[in-house]
């Protein structure tokens, strides 16, 4: 019994630790724009999520993200984004290279974008993971080959909706993991705020009002 009750105990405070380390924290705010962080197992670097309320509906969120030239408009750090492969109207395959200030070096990565619909409540997940391949590696570029990249763009009232952006990301190469925690919670709050910039001046020029 002696031995059952401190497995017990074992199994529990595993479960704990578990838990406490999948709990989001806020780390930022800015204008309804709230970013968390969390630990990740077995790595330096925490994952990240942002979310807030976009004056857009869901069609004009997702025409955006599928929008490949358009990202250096409003991704923060993108210094280029080139379409490589529109495999259909739901997906599609892109380059990206990121700068990043002296002395470190850029990253690149090609992402495959899958657009999948929750007919049932009108949720949208895009799924955006860096893939390995397609692009050759270039010298002075280091290559991203892990990451994990999700938006969950749920509709609201008043043709607006939330959105939910979370990254888990190997930035590879040698950097300090408190450099890309710090880019991590700063970027998306500038990303975000780009994009509700270029939000409205879509809808402005399609509606064609003041």
């Amino acid at each position: 019994m002696r031995y059952l009750i401190l497995a017990l105990v074992a199994i529990y405070l595993c479960v704990t630790q578990a838990i406490a380390q999948a709990e989001w924290k806020r780390v930022a705010a800015r204008d309804g724009i709230k970013v968390y962080a969390k630990g990740v197992r077995d790595s330096k670097i925490k994952a990240m999520k942002a979310e807030c309320t976009l004056h857009a509906d869901v069609e004009e969120v997702i025409a955006l993200l599928m929008d490949v030239e358009a990202a250096g408009q409003w991704v923060c750090h993108t210094k280029s984004c080139k379409l490589i492969k529109r495999v259909s109207d739901t997906e599609l395959f892109y380059h990206t290279e990121v700068s990043l200030p002296w002395p470190l070096d850029n990253r690149d990565f090609v992402t495959q974008l899958k657009v999948l619909r929750d007919e049932a409540d009108g949720v949208v997940t895009v799924d955006a993971p860096a893939v390995p391949g397609i692009v050759p590696v270039r010298e002075g570029v280091v290559r991203v080959s892990r990451s994990i990249n999700r938006w969950i763009i749920r509709p609201l009232p008043n043709g607006q909706a939330w959105v939910e952006y979370t990254l888990q990301v190997d930035p590879g190469g040698h950097i300090p993991a408190h450099v890309v925690n710090m880019f991590a919670c700063r970027a998306p709050i500038e990303t975000f705020e780009n994009m509700r910039k270029v939000l409205a001046a879509r809808r402005k020029a399609r509606t064609g009002s003041r």
